[in-house]
């Protein structure tokens, strides 16, 4: 499969919540560390909590590039995504969710209020602060620090404001 379209291919199967139990695929090594890491970490990327969220993600095999003919540019990885039967959190807007993560990497060097703000998902800094501040979170922390849990937190807490008023 080529590599530019594996990842939407298991996004959508992934998505789709599909009767299967896992997903085997040989994908470019450095897309791969990014799907394997743990969500948080220096490696992690939007579709790490993706697909974090749907499923567990093993790295099964480096494949050296030397191994094809003729020899890609690039290593790559044998990646199984065991599914899982229910999401890993709960969150009450899934949309809103993959929102807040896609946005908090988009501009991976602004702080997490900005990209709240910036992506209007919250209406303003202020309450953008409190929002964090009752999370327990400094103001000038960066999406790509958080865990798969305190996005499903902060998640909720928008959604909760925007049905509450």
């Amino acid at each position: 499969m080529p590599y530019y379209i594996t990842t939407p291919i298991m996004m959508k199967l992934l998505e789709d919540r599909l009767d299967i139990e896992s997903i085997t695929v040989m994908i470019q090594k450095e897309v791969a560390d990014r799907i394997v890491s743990v969500p948080g970490s220096k490696l992690s990327g939007a579709i790490t909590y993706a697909i974090n969220y749907y499923s567990e993600a093993k790295s099964i095999r480096i494949v050296n590039r030397s191994m094809f003919i003729p020899e890609p540019n690039v290593d790559s990885e044998v990646i199984r995504l065991k599914i899982r039967k229910e999401p890993i959190i709960s969150v009450r807007n899934e949309t809103l969710f993959f929102d807040i993560i896609k946005h908090s990497f988009m501009q991976r060097r602004k702080t997490l209020i900005n990209a709240l703000v910036n992506s209007k998902i919250i209406e303003n800094k202020e309450l953008a602060k409190k929002v964090l501040q009752d999370m327990c979170l400094n103001e000038n922390i960066r999406g790509e620090v958080l865990t798969i849990q305190q996005f499903e937190k902060l998640s909720n807490i928008i959604e909760d404001m925007r049905t509450n008023n």
